[in-house]
């Protein structure tokens, strides 16, 4: 009973280690795309473009839109789980953690959930 409790105590904090290692700047993300990690930003600009398709929300990190550093996407059919995200995160620090891609050159993080938005 020792050895399996600990053993379940070190892969907790082997997990959690791993976790915090991967916490990135901004300007860092590019060179992790694809890699699940924490991305941590300025919301320098906002945009809710409701009448394109999708309905996305944008939070661009570090510089405003169209010299954005990373973009955190949220998609219309999840908007209502964030509130009015472009408030809610405009102007404040945040980390993101999701997996990291990339559209037309620039990392980004597709979020479903809010709690994967936290505001520092």
């Amino acid at each position: 009973m020792r050895t399996a409790i600990g053993t379940l105590l070190l892969l907790v904090v082997t997990f959690n280690t791993h976790a915090q290692s991967k916490r990135l700047t901004a300007s860092e993300a590019s060179a992790h795309i694809g890699e699940h990690a924490t991305v941590c930003g300025h919301v320098a600009s906002t945009r809710y473009s409701a009448r394109s398709k999708g309905q996305p929300t944008f939070l661009n990190l570090d510089k405003p839109y169209p010299r954005q550093i990373f973009t955190i996407l949220i998609w219309g059919e999840d908007r209502s789980k964030f509130g009015a995200p472009e408030t809610k995160y405009g102007d404040k620090n945040i980390c993101v953690t999701a997996t990291i891609s990339e559209y037309r050159g620039t990392p980004e993080a597709v979020v479903r959930d809010r709690v994967q938005i936290e505001i520092r």
